[in-house]
């Protein structure tokens, strides 16, 4: 048995194999699901415009529910010498069913076969990154409810700025996610755009029905031009990255801000030991090392973005081999991105605020700006309000009502 879709009668070095096929046997494993559904509507399509039997199609089908149960369970492998999932599942079908199985492939190509299968991965997997976001999102808002009267001090610059609360600044992370889930929604709908029969970017000849594989697969809409098609792949990972990128943003800064106020030099927050890691040599600590692993992992996946483009600018139209590797920058990062939000969902609940942390001396210059108020209130313009109030902190004479 040939071992690749493309094989003729020479074998191919076996140095070059290894290195033209990568990581792809691990990567595949991901999209293999989704090879299974394109290829059970491929089936559907080509019986329904006559290009097989419904028998074959039958056939067809049934084989590939049977991949689909044994890659659910995981017990489908990528043979040795088999080159990718692709292979495999034609291969298997061809094992099974002779001549039947070799039809799969009519009016298609790996090409289009992998876009496929990587726009449905990609769909999906953003979908559920969507909805785990938005119940983040829900915690973030019922923290805000929670702590909206309990005051902290607020920075600009590293410098004691005006008060705060840490409703105000838990919230702000609800609306930021909020607001990353518009730029979420776009890379969906990019995705959701099925470019199955634009075989290797220049159609075919056989009268394919593309709008039955569109609603067959549960695409929105299909990407008319062949040549396009092609293109989208590099470009929908990396709008599917600036999506990631955008949501990683947030859990970052967040992150940040709470090794930030842990520290005791400003105590806002903690959270309960089981959350934290010590010292070796220093019993004292309470480490906020989770926080820290989110900050770094999330500042690497804002990097991906800037990756598919060093990966894909220099590329003229038309598939090339390089797209490869787009997998091994998007695939790691969805699993990443959903990790993230798993760890942050299960401890951002327990943490806990510093209710006094206002009582500290150094924050009466938080209330500047409203002592200028009541001056301004009072009928004095604000410029002048804003010099009286100056003169006062420089002179050592500044007081306040603590009474908020």
């Amino acid at each position: 048995m040939k071992t690749k879709l493309w094989q003729k009668e020479t074998s191919i070095d076996p140095v070059i194999e290894k290195f033209t096929i990568g990581k792809d046997k691990e990567m595949d494993m991901f999209i293999a699901p989704f090879d299974v559904i394109a290829s059970k509507a491929h089936a559907k399509m080509l019986a329904h415009v006559k290009l097989i039997t419904q028998n074959e199609c039958d056939d067809l089908i049934a084989g590939l529910k049977e991949i689909g149960n044994l890659i659910e369970q995981g017990n489908f492998k990528i043979e040795d010498g088999v080159e990718d999932i692709h292979s495999q599942i034609e291969f298997y079908l061809t094992e099974k069913l002779g001549d039947t199985g070799k039809k799969i492939h009519t009016g298609r190509s790996r090409n289009d076969q992998v876009l496929t299968a990587i726009k449905l991965y990609l769909k999906h997997e953003l979908q559920k990154i969507r909805l785990d976001a938005l119940n983040l999102s829900e915690i973030f808002k019922e923290l805000e409810k929670k702590y909206q009267n309990i005051a902290m001090p607020g920075y600009t610059h590293f410098q004691i700025a005006m008060p705060s609360s840490f409703g105000m600044w838990l919230g702000a992370y609800a609306e930021s996610i909020s607001e990353d889930m518009e730029l979420m929604d776009a890379a969906i709908k990019i995705c959701d755009k099925n470019p199955l029969g634009s075989a290797a970017g220049y159609g075919t000849a056989f009268k394919i029905d593309r709008e039955f594989t569109t609603s067959e697969m549960g695409f929105s809409t299909l990407n008319t031009n062949n040549i396009y098609a092609q293109m989208t792949r590099g470009k929908t990972e990396k709008i599917s990255a600036m999506a990631l990128s955008s949501l990683a943003h947030s859990i970052s800064k967040f992150s940040y801000d709470v090794c930030l106020y842990m520290c005791q030099n400003f105590g806002f927050i903690s959270f309960p030991e089981k959350f934290t890691t010590g010292s070796s040599i220093m019993p004292h600590k309470k480490n906020p090392d989770v926080f820290e692993l989110l900050r770094a992992k999330c500042n690497l996946l804002q990097s991906l973005p800037e990756q598919f483009t060093l990966l894909t600018n220099n590329l003229p139209s038309g598939y090339h081999r390089d797209m490869q590797l787009t997998k091994e920058l998007m695939f790691p990062a969805i699993e990443s991105m959903k990790e993230c939000l798993n760890v942050l969902m299960h401890v951002l609940p327990n943490i806990q605020v510093n209710e006094n942390c206002m009582n500290d001396a150094k924050y009466k210059y938080l209330h500047s700006v409203g002592e200028i108020d009541k001056l301004v209130q009072a009928g004095l313009s604000f410029r002048d309000a804003y010099e009286v109030i100056a003169k006062q902190i420089k002179e050592g004479n500044f007081s306040i009502n603590k009474n908020l």
